[in-house]
């Protein structure tokens, strides 16, 4: 058995995610209390409580979704359940490098509330939105942003073969809303999120993070780890801290990513936070071969994930 770790991003978070963890296990308590500690945030407060509103502002959404994945870490790892590749979604390639040591927890999450901040603060002005298109492929959903005619909308997320994300302004996501149906899409579905994430609008927000970065000190890593900007392991020789401000602003290859985890033998998926959303991606690749998916995100299954591990 081979296992893989898959962590959330942007758009999977609820109100309520992680509370009954929070009740039930103390490591859990521990891990929203140090997050709070480094933060000044009472992320548990808007996790459990909202208002929507309030957890749905980027600079608490990743800081909630970033808490509830790395409590539940804590708790594999006390059952010694751990991976050899690890992958996140945008904010989720953060949780995948503070669990591999790379970047140390306060660092990590210090950046994400930094990250968060920025990409909220620092947007143009403009009404912005985000769309899944699925059923199209991601030539068919390139044509389609070259076709849209007014405004701004580009490929943000390559999330699976059949289901591409687009970002940019309004008007023109819209747009390539219509047009993508024309074109055969089988579905487009608005995305709760609150810019034009991934894309050269976020421009500033990056070179924010990446003086940020500047004072962050970069480890080794103990696991491997994808990343989203090309769908490759990371090397010890690469520049994790101009990856991570390009980040921001490049396309996420997370089919890439999912077919590198299949690539390198791993059989066991674990989706670690709020929703199922990853593991919906890897369930449309239809591999070649065998494997194994668990989503954990509340008691039930955590219970169940482990005591099918074990």
């Amino acid at each position: 058995m081979k296992i893989g770790f898959l962590f959330p991003g942007q758009g999977s978070q609820s109100i309520g995610m992680g509370k009954d963890l929070y009740e039930k296990y103390e490591v859990v308590k521990e891990i929203y209390n140090k997050v709070q500690e480094t933060t000044g945030i009472d992320i548990a407060k808007i996790s459990f409580e909202g208002p929507e509103e309030k957890l749905n502002e980027t600079k608490y959404t990743q800081l909630a979704i970033l808490t509830e994945s790395l409590a539940i870490l804590e708790i594999l790892k006390q059952n010694e359940i751990r991976a050899e590749i690890t992958a996140g979604l945008s904010l989720g390639e953060y949780t995948a490098l503070i669990n591999s040591g790379v970047l140390s927890f306060e660092e990590g999450v210090k950046l994400v509330q930094k990250r968060g901040e920025y990409m909220q603060e620092l947007l143009p002005s403009g009404d912005w939105q985000m769309a899944a298109i699925i059923g199209l492929t991601e030539e068919q959903v390139e044509e389609v942003c070259r076709k849209v005619k007014k405004g701004f909308v580009v490929p943000a997320n390559y999330n699976s073969v059949d289901q591409i994300a687009i970002s940019g302004e309004k008007e023109a996501v819209l747009e390539a809303e219509g047009i993508a149906k024309e074109m055969g899409a089988k579905k487009v579905i608005i995305l709760k999120t609150a810019g034009p994430f991934h894309t050269e609008k976020l421009l500033d927000s990056s070179n924010a993070l990446r003086k940020e970065l500047e004072n962050v000190t970069i480890n080794k890593f103990n696991t491997k780890v994808i990343k989203n900007l090309d769908g490759e392991i990371y090397k010890d020789t690469d520049n994790v801290k101009d990856i991570l401000a390009k980040h921001i602003i490049s396309p996420v290859r997370f089919s890439k990513t999912l077919q590198n985890m299949v690539d390198n033998d791993i059989d066991t998926f674990i989706e670690i936070g709020p929703g199922k959303t990853l593991t919906g991606f890897l369930k449309r690749m239809k591999a070649q071969k065998d494997i194994r998916i668990f989503n954990i995100n509340n008691i039930n299954n955590l219970e169940e994930t482990m005591s099918s591990l074990k």
